[in-house]
């Protein structure tokens, strides 16, 4: 049975800063203080799981059991047609142990440029609500579009320069965050993360 979620605080189960950032503002109409896990020095556990969902429910439960707070995890990443679906839950880690998104760009345009296949892709979030007592609840939320190069806008982060979804001509990286928020893969799954237990 779904779980409401009724604190006021939460625990957000990353030390990405721009995710963080992101969560918390499409938080903040629900009167909800996010509290990253950074500022609460929170180790953040190796993320062993091989799909998006085991990943966030794995940090999202860790969290909540050190903080003894209701945490949000996020797990999310690019899926590029052309890779299989590459770097995929690997995202991250294609940007290297430095976080440097620049790299990981790079990366996936050398990529496709030797695989060929196209440029469709979609970005993927998961995301698990878990409570101190083990409870979780997990929402998936996912946006298509297209790879572009070379990455543009400033806004966003991670992979967002070079991603376009369907139905725009700017990159996320370029879009106004308000914009964003409303079709991105991470407010597809907040929306029904907050239909379901809000």
């Amino acid at each position: 049975m779904t779980r409401r979620f009724s604190g006021a605080r939460l625990v957000v189960a990353s030390h990405n800063a721009g995710k963080v950032r992101e969560i918390g503002e499409l938080l903040a109409p629900y009167n909800v203080e996010a509290i990253s896990a950074a500022s609460l020095n929170l180790a953040e556990p190796e993320e062993t799981e091989t799909t998006f969902s085991g990943n966030a429910l794995l940090k999202a439960r860790a969290a909540a059991r050190a903080s003894q707070l209701p945490a949000l995890a996020d797990d999310s990443g690019l899926c590029v047609d052309a890779l299989n679906g590459d770097p995929g839950v690997y995202s991250a880690r294609w940007a290297g142990p430095s976080k440097d998104f620049g790299v990981a760009m790079r990366l996936v345009h050398e990529r496709m440029a030797g695989a060929g296949g196209g440029e469709r892709a979609h970005f993927v979030c998961a995301l698990a609500l878990a409570w101190p007592d083990d409870h979780a609840e997990i929402f998936e939320g996912e946006v298509h579009g297209h790879i572009t190069w070379p990455p543009r806008g400033t806004r966003g982060f991670g992979y967002d320069p070079i991603f376009v979804a369907d139905g725009y001509d700017i990159t996320f990286g370029e879009m106004d965050p308000a914009r964003k928020h409303k079709i991105s893969h991470r407010a597809r799954a907040f929306a029904k993360m907050i239909e379901a237990s809000f």
